[in-house]
């Protein structure tokens, strides 16, 4: 998959639940698509202009959610980094006969 490509986008939706054959009945008469299919895309396209405000908050608590995971794989992975340094760093007092890599342990 591109970055910017969302195959999920294309994806046909079954109206499998009460919300989902209003939803799609509802997109499928707006778009009115050529196949009578309606996707993810069409449904999303719909509810940005009918009901913006439901997909921005949505978008931004997305957004935020994977921001904040973000930064906590920033801190675990510079956990991990400091960990692997200790192990490296020889404990000895006298580091002349260390078999380390360390000049001054």
């Amino acid at each position: 998959m591109n970055l910017g490509e969302n195959p999920t986008l294309d994806e046909k939706v079954e109206p499998d639940n009460e919300l989902k054959t209003w939803l799609v009945n509802y997109v499928g008469n707006k778009c009115s698509p050529d196949d009578d299919q309606v996707t993810v895309e069409m449904v999303i396209e719909t509810l940005s202009q009918e009901f913006p405000e439901f997909l921005m908050a949505f978008a931004e608590e997305n957004w935020i959610r994977g921001y904040h995971q973000g930064l906590a794989d920033v801190e675990e992975g510079q956990k991990m980094v400091k960990e692997e340094q200790e192990k490296k760093k020889c404990n000895k007092k006298d580091c002349n006969n260390c078999e380390c890599e360390e000049e001054d342990g």
